[in-house]
């Protein structure tokens, strides 16, 4: 899959990460089998550093995943390339102070004082804080739509007719969707079932992208998630995306207490 796939698999992800660090073998055993479970990630970049009259660069991402636990873990990757070389390599650490060295080390330079994670990279801000991340909304790139031309309309009805939430679109965006003739299913967004308050919890976000006669385009964001006092299999929809991924935190939380 390609690495900059917004809706590469939290699987995929981590297998892409740890088959190309140079020192996955470093890595402690116990730490990876705990990122094999892992339900959800975030990456950002953390530093950058570039010297471009020496050819040189390296940067800093961090990379948080959210456990079947409940809990967090982070990895810090190291991706740099030294003056006259032209492959980038990639090494892993379990602490931003340990990458910051690694750096440091490399380009011959004094390492600059870091706060130290605790062991494992955790976050100390909590397992909340890493949940509302993963589930916020942002703003990503979107692939290229090919809409099929078939009963987009009836598609719709559908889609709006088995939401159970409340706050679900209203007769306004019914009106318009009848006018759809093409329209186009997204998974945005899912997660291998978690064993929150000791059973089974998943969430699936999916983007129902229509076009309208007018030419306009209008998203339903439909949720279906198993975060239901008797574990039942439950839809929702919304308007936005924003929406459905702060309706998919709010469950989590009241599934499973200890994210709160």
């Amino acid at each position: 899959m390609d690495p900059s796939d917004p809706y590469e698999t939290t699987e995929a992800h981590l297998g892409r990460l740890l088959g190309r660090a140079l020192n996955s073998f470093d890595l402690p055993d116990h730490l990876v089998e705990r990122l094999g479970t892992a339900l959800a990630h975030s990456s950002s970049l953390y530093t950058t550093h570039h010297s471009p009259a020496a050819g040189g660069r390296r940067e800093t991402h961090r990379h948080t995943y959210l456990l079947a636990d409940g809990s967090a873990a982070s990895l810090w990757e190291l991706a740099y390339r030294r003056p006259g070389e032209r492959a980038t390599r990639h090494e892993l650490f379990t602490s931003q102070a340990e990458a910051a060295l690694a750096g440091a080390r490399l380009f011959g330079e004094e390492p600059a004082p870091v706060p130290a994670l605790p062991p494992g990279g955790e976050d100390p801000a909590g397992d909340a804080a890493v949940l509302s991340a993963l589930f916020a909304a942002a703003t990503r790139p979107r692939r290229h739509r090919e809409y099929r031309v078939e009963e987009s309309a009836d598609h719709a009805r559908r889609v709006l007719r088995r939401a159970e939430n409340t706050d679900r679109p209203g007769e306004r965006v019914a009106a318009l969707l009848r006018s759809a003739y093409a329209h186009q299913i997204t998974q945005a967004f899912g997660g291998r079932p978690c064993a929150g308050s000791g059973r089974g919890v998943g969430f699936t976000l999916y983007e129902h992208a229509f076009v309208l006669l007018d030419g306009s385009e209008l998203s339903l964001w439909e949720v279906e998630h198993t975060a239901t006092p008797d574990g039942r299999h439950m839809c929702e929809v919304y308007e936005s995306e924003a929406a459905a991924r702060d309706a998919m935190e709010l469950r989590a939380r009241v599934a499973d207490p200890g994210l709160r």
